[in-house]
């Protein structure tokens, strides 16, 4: 009998915002390495989280959703984020939406193109599909568009057909060995965690553009006899903004900090004693060299 290979390699989750990518990732690693709301844009940065099984690893990319608005120096460093991890990996995920396609699904499909890759098409939400005959003609206009190595419809949310998908990656790979230790799920540092849990309350607590306008420095990650001290610093554009998240007698951020600092603890297990300020800079969003200094530079 032939010895049975062993895959490891690079693979992409790429598609347009709000489509499910980090959800899918959280999904396949087990824990969660990315951030999730119901807004767009949720993710700013390429995340790496890293699946073993006893036919290979799968280093898995999480990418910002890439649009079509380029006018601002922060959606120009999320379109750059997300092509720039095109190029790097042995095996692409576009992520679209069951029954849905859009504009940015086809400017996405475009970067496809010409890339010798594999390419597999998962198509998310399918748990929301309530006539589900609807399905394949939709599956079949999806298969037509493009030639995937394979067409996977699943729910990231749910986990249907995760497996399935996995499975798929693993064969795509390269034959090889691991890159990293079995028990290694990403490569980000914990003090980046950190400052994502609490990025995450605020995109999900405050309405409308706000979250846009925010970012999350950790200016002090100590850890002490089992307990993490955080410091972290809430950068915003305008006093305005500073006034919103504050709230009145500061309960509004009170709020989002404790729970993020109870996210922090489950995901550090241990105790964590987290401060928070709000300081504005303005127009950091759309300066170059403020997104550099804030942790957004390639």
């Amino acid at each position: 009998m032939a010895e049975e290979t062993h895959h490891c390699g690079y693979s992409a989750i790429v598609g347009r915002p709000n489509v499910g990518k980090s959800t899918l990732l959280n999904r396949i690693i087990g824990v969660k390495l990315a951030i999730t709301s119901h807004k767009a844009q949720t993710t700013r940065h390429s995340i790496l989280g890293i699946k073993t099984l006893d036919k290979g690893q799968v280093i898995y990319v999480d990418t910002p959703g890439i649009h079509e608005r380029a006018d601002h120096a922060m959606n120009r460093y999320l379109n750059r984020t997300a092509k720039t991890a095109l190029a790097d990996v042995d095996v692409l995920i576009f992520v679209v939406e069951a029954l849905r396609w859009t504009r940015e699904d086809e400017k996405v499909l475009g970067l496809l193109q010409g890339r010798e890759l594999p390419v597999i098409l998962a198509v998310n939400k399918v748990d929301q599909v309530k006539q589900k005959e609807q399905l394949l003609p939709f599956l079949a206009e999806m298969a037509g568009r493009f030639e995937f190595t394979e067409v996977v419809p699943l729910s990231a949310n749910k986990g249907n057909n995760i497996d399935t998908l996995e499975t798929l990656v693993i064969k795509a790979l390269p034959v090889g060995d691991n890159f990293y230790p079995d028990d290694q799920l990403t490569d980000r540092p914990e003090k980046f965690f950190a400052a994502e849990m609490l990025r995450e309350q605020l995109t999900r607590r405050y309405a409308k553009e706000l979250p846009y306008a925010v970012s999350v420095e950790i200016e002090r990650f100590e850890e002490s006899n089992g307990l993490y001290r955080i410091g972290a610093v809430i950068w915003v554009e305008k006093p305005g903004q500073k006034a919103i998240l504050i709230g009145r007698d500061g309960n509004a951020l009170k709020q989002a900090a404790t729970l993020a600092r109870k996210a922090m603890q489950a995901f550090f297990d241990c105790k964590v004693h987290l401060n928070v300020w709000v300081k504005v800079k303005k127009s950091w969003s759309s300066d170059e060299a403020a997104l550099v200094r804030l942790g957004y530079g390639d």
